[in-house]
C-alpha cells in the first residue's frame, strides 16, 4: 500500500478528531457534565496524536540515506509511545477533575441534547477507528493501528459516559457523573500502558512473535540438505518493516556462486513465509570450529530449541 493510501486514514482521523472535539465540547458546555468533559479531553488527545502520527508516517516513508541506512520506520514506535504518554496525561486530568466534582456535586442541564451530540461523535469515531485498525494490520503499520485502537477506546469511553448520563437522568444521582469519569480515566490508562509497552518493545528491537519466528525456521529447514546448518536467527521489526538475519553454514568446498544461489533460494522462502521481510544471511564454512562459536545466541538457541538444525548429517566438527 502506497504512502498516499496510508495517509488517507490519518487525514480522516484528524478531521474526525476536529469534528468530535467540537461536538463533545458543545455537549460539555450545554450540560456541565464532567464525564462529557473527560470525553472531550480524550478527543483533544486524539487530535494531537493524529497530527503527530501524520508527521511520523511521512518521515517513516522516507528512503534510506547515509545517516539512516536501515530506513526511518522506527519513528512509528516514537509516535505510538508519544500517543500513550498523551493519553496518560489526559487520564490524570480527568481523574483530578472528577474527584473535585465528586466532592462538590453540581446539577446537570440539557442532558438529552448533550448526550445526542456525544452519541453522534461516537459513531464518527467508530467508523474511522475500524478503518484505521484494518489498514494498520494490512500494512503492519503500528502508527495506524495505534491510532485506531486509541479511537476505539474513545468509542467505548463515550458509550460508558452515555450510559452514566442515562442513569443520572433516570435516577437524579448526580454523583454518578464524576464516578463514570473516573472509570473512563482508568480505561484510558490501560490503553496508554499497552501503547507505551509496544513502543518500548519496538525501540528495543524486540524479537518478532514466536509464531512468525517459527514460520521462518520452518521455511529454512525445508530447504536444508544434509551437511548444511543454520543458527543465530535474529528478528526485529521497525515500523512496517520486518528484519531477519541468521548464519548459514555450508560445505567449505562450495564455490561462491553455489553458496550465493542456495542463499537466494533460502531468502525467497523466508520472504514467502514473512512477506516484505528484509533477509540477511551470513555464510560460513561448516567445517570451521569458529563457525560454531560466533554468536551469543547459540547458547540461548540450544536451551530453547530442541531441534538441531541440519540434523545428524551436520555434526559439529
Amino acid at each position: 500500500m502506497s504512502l498516499s493510501e496510508r495517509r488517507f486514514p490519518i487525514i480522516l482521523s484528524i478531521l474526525a478528531a476536529i469534528a468530535t472535539l467540537g461536538m463533545k465540547g458543545i455537549a460539555y458546555w450545554l450540560t456541565d457534565s464532567v464525564s462529557l468533559l473527560s470525553d472531550a479531553a480524550e478527543s483533544l488527545v486524539n487530535l494531537v496524536a493524529a497530527v503527530t502520527a501524520f508527521g511520523c508516517l511521512w518521515y517513516s516513508a522516507q528512503p534510506v540515506d547515509s545517516t539512516h541506512t536501515y530506513g526511518h520506520e522506527k519513528i512509528e514506535f516514537f509516535s505510538s509511545g508519544l500517543e500513550g504518554i498523551l493519553i496518560l496525561v489526559a487520564a490524570g486530568g480527568i481523574a483530578w477533575y472528577a474527584i473535585e466534582r465528586l466532592i462538590h456535586l453540581k446539577e446537570l442541564d440539557k442532558l438529552e441534547l448533550g448526550s445526542l451530540l456525544s452519541f453522534v461523535a461516537s459513531i464518527v469515531n467508530l467508523f474511522v477507528a475500524r478503518m484505521l485498525i484494518r489498514v494498520g494490520r494490512e500494512t503492519n503499520s503500528i502508527i495506524l493501528e495505534a491510532d485506531g485502537q486509541h479511537l476505539m477506546t474513545d468509542v467505548w469511553t463515550s458509550f460508558g459516559v452515555l450510559l452514566g448520563l442515562g442513569l443520572v437522568w433516570l435516577t437524579g444521582w448526580v454523583w454518578l457523573d464524576p464516578v463514570v469519569a473516573m472509570v473512563v480515566a482508568a480505561n484510558i490508562v490501560w490503553t496508554a500502558w499497552d501503547l507505551i509497552a509496544r513502543s518500548f518493545n519496538g525501540l528495543m528491537d524486540h524479537a518478532l512473535p514466536e509464531e512468525e519466528q517459527q514460520a521462518v525456521r520452518s521455511a529454512i529447514e525445508v530447504l536444508l540438505q544434509p551437511g548444511l546448518h543454520f543458527h543465530a536467527l535474529r528478528t526485529r521489526q521497525a515500523g512496517a518493516r520486518k528484519f531477519v538475519d541468521f548464519h548459514l553454514l555450508v560445505p567449505g568446498h562450495w564455490s561462491v556462486q553455489e553458496a550465493h544461489d542456495f542463499t537466494e533460494r533460502i531468502e525467497d522462502a523466508v520472504r514467502k513465509a514473512l512477506p516484505g521481510a528484509e533477509v540477511t544471511v551470513h555464510i560460513e564454512p561448516i567445517e570451521a570450529e569458529s563457525a560454531w562459536h560466533d554468536s551469543a545466541l547459540l547458547e540461548i538457541e540450544q536451551q530453547s530449541l530442541p531441534v538441531d538444525h541440519g540434523g545428524p548429517a551436520a555434526p559439529k566438527p
